[in-house]
């Protein structure tokens, strides 16, 4: 046999067994990571089972339902009051009105004015947004009594009570630069200075966004109470 056709399949026969060896060292690693995901699995499946069963945890998810709960009451109420619109009401209705909430912001308007139109435009859009304070308005020309009772001499006037009592009022737009383009948060951040609505935590937080978070804590409270 020619020397270097023995020296050629010795050489090959070398290289086909270190690629043998190479290929079972790679299965062994693999089926040695394997072996290492399902130990994972199992130990995190044990874990989970054993958080569920943790009456700790049982304890905070059935205080958070609780508070979900509650808060979807306290808003349904409200809104039964009138909170979470703006609306036109009569002098009949007024003193009822603003006695029956324990925060309200009524707009007393001329529907000629500009002015008031503007105001109206900034108050409707706050009132989805502060369901704790009531939002109303009233025209000043059908409602002479509380006009000479409460004062109003410039218009717009927006009143703020607390427990029925007139406690502060915005006159004009003396108090928003004087001007007729101000802003709705420019307003917000007047009736939060005067304390009759509250500082929402997320300034940028637009209706839609609040009016969807609200559906979906009340959807989310409905699904566990089916689930009980």
């Amino acid at each position: 046999m020619d020397p270097d056709s023995v020296k050629s399949t010795l050489s090959n026969l070398a290289f086909g067994n270190v690629m043998a060896a190479a290929a079972r060292d790679y299965q062994k690693e693999v089926l040695s990571q394997q072996k290492a995901q399902t130990s994972s699995s199992v130990n995190q499946e044990v874990d989970l089972d054993e958080l569920m069963d943790d009456p700790e945890l049982e304890k905070l998810h059935a205080d958070r339902i609780a508070a979900l709960k509650k808060e979807v009451e306290k808003r349904e109420a409200l809104k039964r009051q009138g909170h979470g619109e703006y609306r036109d009401v009569s002098e009949g209705d007024f003193l009822g009105e603003v006695t029956g909430s324990e925060k309200v912001i009524c707009h007393f308007y001329h529907h000629d004015f500009y002015r008031c139109k503007i105001m109206d435009k900034h108050l409707k859009s706050l009132a989805t947004r502060h369901l704790d304070t009531k939002f109303i308005k009233l025209d000043a020309e059908n409602a002479p009594f509380f006009v000479t009772k409460l004062g109003v001499k410039t218009l717009p006037c927006v009143i703020m009570f607390r427990k029925g009592i007139a406690v502060d009022r915005v006159v004009g737009f003396q108090d928003l630069g004087g001007k007729d383009d101000f802003t709705t948060k420019a307003l917000e951040n007047l009736l939060i200075k005067k304390g009759i609505v509250s500082e929402k935590k997320k300034d940028d937080e637009d209706d839609g966004n609040h009016e969807d978070r609200r559906r979906t804590v009340r959807t989310s409270v409905n699904s566990d109470s089916d689930s009980e």
